[in-house]
């Protein structure tokens, strides 16, 4: 049987999908310092989860993403949201940090689901019309990423920081059951030897020059972003603020300039205009630390801040998509998950390194950090040479 049409109501469901799943790698980051008080840890330790979560995350984009190529992905899919939804439950209830670690890990493992998801609707979508429906998931993703802390840190007053995951189990129980009946057949596909999937994801990056530059550019700007997240709810629970929870979970609303800058990025995609967006997303990312390091106790200063490195993170990251689903058109859960595993990658190294420059000389360490990185992805966006339109 062959796939339905790709209509906008499914589009829609789709990019919810994305952002309930993708929620559950970021419900822990404004709870941060409630999880470091239960269990009784240090604040490296306790910003470690967030890197065990984003490497749990990378090994899932490693080891299960290229399955898409190879499963029915319906299938696959609804799969991978009730094992999600299995961990988030498992977690409200261990009280042993050695097992909440490894159980944490195995959350970011099972949220893969929504880079399934997004190369599933490449492949649904018309030609000409790709680069607006992948924004469009993304969109939903960051709409998840979005309400997901400020869920959390809201849901966390009234239950508890336990009962964020409790909920999180039901909801991703419900979509899968949802998805199960809402998502297309596919035609039958060539088959491929499960290694040969594995491998082939990071043979493309050997092969395929902008899918590696894309990399890199995505895993400097993706580590400046946890090296903010992994550290933000510390800052803000110290003194001068001495935020709740719920204060800290809205500071998630502002990466309201991430859907926008989503949506935005999209549309220059499909008209060629990639360069452009690529250096200013990359300044973004600079410019934001440098604002918040400047003007550290200032409210207005670190929200914007925190707007402009959304705005930055995900109009790079909508850019490269765009761009790495024209490498190899008939590969594209594999290209997918080697981006996305440098990507993670990325996002490991960038929190437990803000962990540590927060441990050891606070603010100040994690915004130097972040300058640095977010230099890694400016000098070759200025620097290298620009693809062949046909590319783009």
């Amino acid at each position: 049987m062959t796939a339905r049409p790709l209509t906008k109501s499914l589009t829609l469901f789709m990019a919810v999908a994305t952002g309930v799943i993708v929620a559950n790698l970021y419900y822990l980051q404004p709870l941060l310092h409630q999880v470091k008080g239960d269990f009784r840890i240090g604040t490296f330790t306790a910003s470690a989860l967030v890197t065990l979560t984003q490497a749990g995350f990378a090994a899932g984009l490693a080891f299960v993403v290229p399955l898409g190529d190879l499963l029915p992905r319906r299938r696959l899919v609804v799969t991978i949201f009730l094992l999600a939804a299995a961990t988030m439950a498992i977690a409200s209830v261990v009280h042993d940090f050695a097992v909440f670690a490894v159980v944490t890990f195995l959350i970011g493992l099972t949220s893969v689901g929504c880079h399934v998801l997004v190369p599933f609707s490449a492949d649904l979508a018309a030609e000409g019309e790709r680069g607006r429906v992948v924004g469009r998931l993304m969109t939903g993703l960051l709409i998840g990423v979005l309400l997901s802390r400020t869920f959390s840190g809201i849901a966390s007053q009234a239950v508890g920081w336990r009962g964020v995951y409790v909920t999180a189990a039901a909801l991703l129980a419900v979509m899968a059951l949802v998805l199960s009946r809402v998502l297309p057949n596919e035609a039958p596909r060539a088959r491929v030897a499960y290694l040969e999937l594995v491998a082939g994801s990071f043979r493309l990056l050997r092969e395929h020059r902008e899918l590696r530059r894309r990399a890199w550019l995505g895993a400097t700007c993706f580590a400046g972003f946890s090296t903010l997240w992994s550290t933000l709810a510390f800052h803000l629970s110290a003194a001068p603020f001495h935020y709740s929870p719920i204060r800290i979970g809205l500071f998630g609303l502002l990466g309201v300039g991430g859907v926008l800058a989503a949506n935005v990025a999209g549309r220059q995609a499909d008209r060629h205009r990639s360069r452009p967006v690529t250096i200013a997303a990359a300044l973004l990312v600079g410019v934001s630390f440098a604002l918040m390091w400047t003007w550290r106790n200032d409210l207005w200063a670190l929200a914007l801040g925190v707007f402009l490195l959304d705005a930055g993170m995900q109009g790079m990251q909508i850019t490269n998509q765009a761009i790495i689903y024209t490498v190899a058109p008939e590969q594209r859960s594999r290209t997918n998950g080697a981006y996305m595993v440098c990507f993670f990658t990325g996002g490991a190294v960038g929190s437990l390194a803000g962990g540590f420059g927060y441990a050891h000389w606070g603010w100040t360490g994690a915004c130097v950090l972040g300058l640095l990185v977010g230099a890694l992805a400016l000098v070759p966006a200025f620097g290298w040479p620009t693809p062949a339109p046909s590319a783009l």
